[in-house]
């Protein structure tokens, strides 16, 4: 009897195979800047006019380096593990797959050099420590068809996740939309550590909007939207954002924002809109697992 080719034989995800990306997703985001965000820095560094800024930018973009090269973390604040998970419909699961995220966190924790400070703080006590309920928080998707799964890790700290904001609207303008964004970055001002990518979620229910305003901040840096009236609203907003003068770390000059990503879905007369920010690291890592158990680092 003939045994099918290597590429054919199809082996069920388990839960060793995702623990392990899981934790190593986690340690990779707090050590590397992603590419197209030190591609952005670099553009804004030569557009900026302001000696200051231009000084800082030049200083993030050294810092970014220095932390990949000497395997050290680009901030001291680790936040805490959020994944986002696109399972294709052509696998097989094998195991606690929940838990695995739980136990790929655990498993950093005790690992990682540096070692991380203990950011999981309950939310009534504030008491800090290494887990807690519904840590990590993980979000499950589906992509029919597909024969592989997607793991993004975005860990989310302080400084950027203080400054989240949603509002529902009744029947709103485009307008009132783009002066709530606004409202929110005047907000926000330089606390949330500048330059910032600008994550909006618009429609939908109440969490779905978070969830695409969330996911919007996740996009490429340099990408537009498929839909013409999405990328100029984008467009307009990020404009708007760099004319406020507070800069890199609040240092002044042009640049705020490296981007603005908007998503939409439809849903009721009430619309909810969703506005989050990613600090000036921008911290993701993504990593695909193949039908044949494969690891892939996508970015």
């Amino acid at each position: 009897m003939m045994l099918p080719a290597r590429e054919d034989i199809r082996v069920p995800i388990t839960y060793e195979v995702v623990k392990q990306v899981a934790s190593d997703l986690y340690g990779w985001s707090l050590k590397k800047v992603p590419d197209d965000t030190l591609a952005a820095l670099s553009a804004a560094r030569a557009r900026e006019t302001n000696p200051t800024s231009q000084r800082t930018l030049d200083f993030m973009q050294a810092a970014a380096r220095a932390a990949e090269r000497e395997d050290r973390h680009a901030c001291s604040d680790a936040g805490f593990p959020t994944y986002f998970v696109r399972i294709g419909t052509r696998l097989t699961l094998d195991g606690d797959i929940r838990r695995a995220f739980v136990d790929g966190f655990a498993q950093l924790v005790a690992t990682i050099e540096p070692p991380i400070l203990k950011f999981i703080t309950h939310p009534l006590t504030l008491e800090r420590g290494y887990a807690g309920k519904d840590m990590p928080i993980v979000s499950f998707d589906v992509v029919d068809g597909a024969d592989y799964m997607d793991i993004t890790c975005s860990p989310k700290a302080l400084g950027s996740g203080r400054w989240a904001d949603l509002k529902v609207f009744s029947y709103p303008t485009v307008a009132e939309i783009e002066a709530y964004i606004m409202e929110c970055v005047l907000t926000a001002g330089s606390q949330h550590c500048p330059p910032v990518v600008i994550g909006v979620g618009i429609g939908g229910s109440f969490d779905h909007a978070a969830k695409l305003a969330k996911l919007s901040t996740l996009r490429p840096i340099g990408s537009r939207h498929e839909d013409p009236m999405i990328a100029d609203m984008e467009e307009r907003l990020l404009a708007a954002a760099n004319k406020t003068g507070f800069g890199p770390m609040g240092t002044g000059g042009d640049t705020t924002a490296l981007a603005v990503h908007v998503d939409y879905a439809h849903g009721h007369g009430f619309v909810p809109v969703a506005v989050c920010f990613n600090c000036w690291i921008n911290r993701r890592t993504t990593a695909r697992i193949h039908e044949n158990g494969e690891v892939t680092r996508l970015e």
